[in-house]
């Protein structure tokens, strides 16, 4: 009598694993940190003769928000997970004593500014009071996020680059996160196509 040998399947990951994890999060964070370091870049060009490039500053500004939410969301997961005691965030470990405390500081200023800039398109050049705020809030910002820069700017390339060289997909998950972060441009893209006619009325004011 013959014998034969089954062959077991090997169990299924879980998702998380199958989308690269712990080491996913970071790789997507540190993709969308990196577009967002570009297009504010470029955005910054804009500020100094603002009053001429406004219609530019309000398509770069909408065309941000996607890829803003995009981040906060990578971080804010990663958050959850870690606090919510999930044992592979755990081992990762959280963010230098200082970073913290940063943190929460570069995501209430992105919003103030992100928010207060909203605000100013929708209510248009009569809108003083939020027109202070918008400045108030790009100052407190670009303190807050120039030191989250300078802590992280260090690991961008190492972590960003392989989901976009090709052939090098060690990690799963490397489609999805690309498509999460052509998706955001692609909503940015689209958000500030429908709302950058809405600078006219800063233009006409002068």
């Amino acid at each position: 009598m013959a014998l034969t040998r089954t062959r077991v399947p090997a169990p299924r990951a879980p998702d998380h694993d199958r989308l690269g994890g712990v080491a996913g999060n970071e790789r997507l964070t540190a993709e969308a940190g990196a577009l967002l370091f570009i297009l504010l870049a470029v955005l910054g060009v804009t500020i100094p003769a603002v009053g001429q490039l406004m219609y530019e500053h309000v398509f770069l500004g909408m065309l941000l928000i996607p890829p803003v939410l995009l981040k906060l969301g990578t971080t804010g997961y990663r958050f959850v997970r870690y606090y919510t005691r999930d044992p592979a965030y755990r081992r990762a470990g959280p963010p230098a004593p200082l970073l913290r405390m940063v943190a929460p500081l570069v995501v209430a200023s992105t919003l103030a500014v992100f928010g207060t800039g909203v605000m100013l398109l929708i209510l248009g050049p009569g809108a003083g009071v939020w027109r202070n705020l918008h400045k108030a809030a790009f100052i407190a910002w670009f303190v807050v996020t120039s030191l989250h820069v300078l802590a992280y700017m260090w690991r961008v390339p190492r972590l960003a680059a392989p989901d976009w060289r090709r052939g090098d997909d060690r990690l799963g998950g490397s489609l999805h996160r690309r498509l999460l972060v052509g998706g955001a441009v692609a909503a940015g893209i689209v958000l500030a196509s429908a709302t950058v006619q809405y600078a006219a009325a800063w233009t006409s004011a002068g």
